[in-house]
């Protein structure tokens, strides 16, 4: 898939462990673990803006896209 998740890298710039994260979020330590690795086929807005508030970033932090 051309769309890959840079979640583990600004989770590790910004020091903070899956674990907090999921609870900050409000989301499963599962969920996490797949938007973490990319086996996720969507996201929501809602989920993608808390994110990006804990994580202190954009969404372009997280997500990038690489042509085929």
């Amino acid at each position: 898939m051309p769309i890959l998740t840079r979640l583990d890298v600004m989770m590790a710039l910004r020091g903070i462990r899956g674990t907090e994260l999921s609870e900050r979020v409000g989301i499963t330590q599962a969920n996490l673990s797949k938007l973490r690795t990319g086996k996720v086929k969507a996201v929501r807005f809602s989920t993608l803006e808390k994110l990006c508030r804990e994580l202190n970033c954009q969404p372009g932090d997280l997500l990038e896209y690489t042509p085929d």
